[in-house]
């Protein structure tokens, strides 16, 4: 099982979320292709909405690859997206500033961001359960709120 982040904005989270899937790199398949059913997905959102929304940096969904291959969807002649099933849990979105210090994958403090210009990207299990931790709700602050709502 391999655990994943995959930065996209919160506008592009919840259209996933609303439909049971995800998409990665603008829909391009390459990353798709190395994930695994079983494997988890936890979704970073730099903004609200791609690519003028407002600065949101926080973790704004969290799910598990239900199916074995990726497929292509046919939205129009010039875009036609890979993605994945996704089934998502119940979370908390979960600003990222308060977990930095936990997370292992963040190496330089103060270049955390960084890290998520690579689109998607694997993390080691620790980093996972902190995230997920927090956004399930063991660990909340104020500023947090239920994604989608």
């Amino acid at each position: 099982m391999t655990y994943w982040i995959n930065t996209v904005s919160r506008g592009h989270v919840l259209r996933g979320v609303a439909g049971g899937f995800t998409q990665a790199n603008h829909g391009k398949p390459h990353m798709l292709r190395r994930m695994a059913r079983g494997d988890w997905i936890i979704f970073y959102s730099p903004k609200t909405d791609y690519p003028d929304g407002a600065p949101l940096q926080a973790f704004t969904a969290i799910g598990q690859v239900t199916d074995d291959e990726v497929y292509q969807v046919d939205m129009d002649p010039q875009f036609q997206p890979w993605r994945r099933g996704v089934e998502f849990l119940q979370c908390l979105e979960t600003p990222i500033r308060p977990l930095l210090d936990d997370l292992d994958f963040v190496e330089d403090k103060s270049r955390w961001g960084y890290r998520f210009r690579a689109g998607v990207f694997a993390i080691d299990e620790h980093d996972f359960n902190v995230i997920k931790d927090a956004m399930t709700g063991l660990v909340l602050t104020g500023e947090q709120h239920r994604a989608g709502t």
